[in-house]
C-alpha cells in the first residue's frame, strides 16, 4: 500500500514545484476503472504541452493515446475535460463512437486485450497571465497593483531611479532589458510617459504577445513610430502597438486610466474562453 501513496505524494509535489515555477502541464486523474489492471481510481500522471509524461501512471496504451489528445486540447482551450476509455461495443450500447462528446464527456474505444473502462479527468494548469509593463509612471503603478488583484503575474520594467515608490509587482527589473520571460499569454503595456519612450517601444515590440498597448496619445505614437521606422525597426512590429491604451471610458486619473487598460486586457484575455463555452452550451 506504500508505493502507490508515495507516488501520489512524488506527483503532487511536482505539481507544487510546476505551478511555483509558473509552468504549463495537464494533470490526469483517472476517477473510475472497470475490469482495468493497468491502473486503479486515484492514479495521477503530469502531461507537459509536447506530451511527455514526466510523473505518475495513468495506464498503458489502451488510454495513452486519448489522454493526449485531450491534453493537448485542454491546454490550449484552458478548459478541463472527461476522457471515458471503453470496449467498442459498450460504446455502442450507450449510442456513442469514438471520438464523440456527450455531457462534457470525450469517448474513447479501448483496443487492448482487458477490455476494460476507465475514466480520467484531464485538468490544464496554465501559468498566470503575464502582464508586462514598461515605465514607472502613476499610470504604470497604479496598473501593477490592480493586475496582480486580478491573477497576473505584473514584471514591471523601468530604471531604477525613475521609480518614485516600489511598486506592486512580482518581477522588478532595472531598465527594459528583461531577459528570458516564462511561457504564459502575455500582455504589454508601456507607460514611460516621456521617460525612455523609443527605448521601451523597441523592447516592448521584440516580445511575442497577445497584446500591446502605448499609455500616450494617437499623435505621440505617430510621431515615435516614425522616428523607429527612420531608425530601421519594421513598420510591422509598431503597427499591432495600439494607441492610446485602454477602453474609451472617460478616464482621467491614473487609477482609471489602469482601470481602462485592464478591461481592454480582459475582453482579450477571455476571448478564447467565451468562444468555447458558448461552443460548449450550445
Amino acid at each position: 500500500m506504500g508505493r502507490p501513496m508515495t507516488a501520489h505524494v512524488e506527483v503532487m509535489d511536482l505539481v507544487a514545484q510546476m505551478k511555483a515555477a509558473e509552468q504549463a502541464f495537464v494533470l490526469a486523474t483517472v476517477v473510475r476503472t472497470v475490469s482495468v489492471t493497468a491502473a486503479k481510481a486515484g492514479a495521477k500522471a503530469i502531461i507537459r504541452p509536447d506530451g511527455t509524461i514526466v510523473a505518475g501512471w495513468i495506464g498503458g496504451g489502451c488510454a495513452r493515446g486519448a489522454v493526449l489528445k485531450a491534453a493537448r486540447e485542454a491546454l490550449a482551450d484552458g478548459e478541463p475535460r472527461m476522457v471515458s476509455v471503453q470496449p467498442e461495443d459498450m460504446l455502442a450500447e450507450l449510442g456513442v463512437k469514438a471520438g464523440d462528446n456527450r455531457d462534457g464527456i470525450r469517448f474513447a474505444s479501448n483496443m487492448c486485450p482487458s477490455k476494460g473502462t476507465m475514466d480520467i479527468f484531464v485538468e490544464p494548469v496554465l501559468p498566470h497571465p503575464s502582464l508586462i509593463i514598461f515605465g514607472a509612471s502613476p499610470v504604470a503603478m497604479s496598473l501593477a497593483g490592480q493586475a496582480r488583484q486580478l491573477g497576473y503575474h505584473v514584471t514591471l520594467a523601468a530604471p531604477a531611479g525613475d521609480l518614485l515608490v516600489v511598486p506592486d509587482a512580482d518581477t522588478l527589473v532595472d531598465g527594459y532589458a528583461l531577459g528570458e520571460l516564462h511561457q504564459a499569454r502575455r500582455f504589454i503595456v508601456i507607460s514611460t510617459q516621456g521617460k525612455g519612450d523609443e527605448v521601451a517601444l523597441r523592447a516592448a515590440v521584440a516580445i511575442d504577445a497577445a497584446y500591446h498597448a502605448f499609455v500616450g496619445s494617437r499623435r505621440k505614437m505617430v510621431a515615435l513610430r516614425e522616428k523607429l521606422i527612420a531608425a530601421g525597426l519594421a513598420p510591422e512590429a509598431l503597427d499591432r502597438v495600439k494607441a492610446p491604451a485602454g477602453l474609451d471610458l472617460g478616464a482621467i486619473t491614473p487609477e482609471e486610466i489602469a482601470m481602462s487598460i485592464l478591461a481592454e486586457i480582459t475582453i482579450e484575455r477571455r476571448r478564447g474562453q467565451r468562444l468555447s463555452s458558448q461552443a460548449t452550451s450550445s
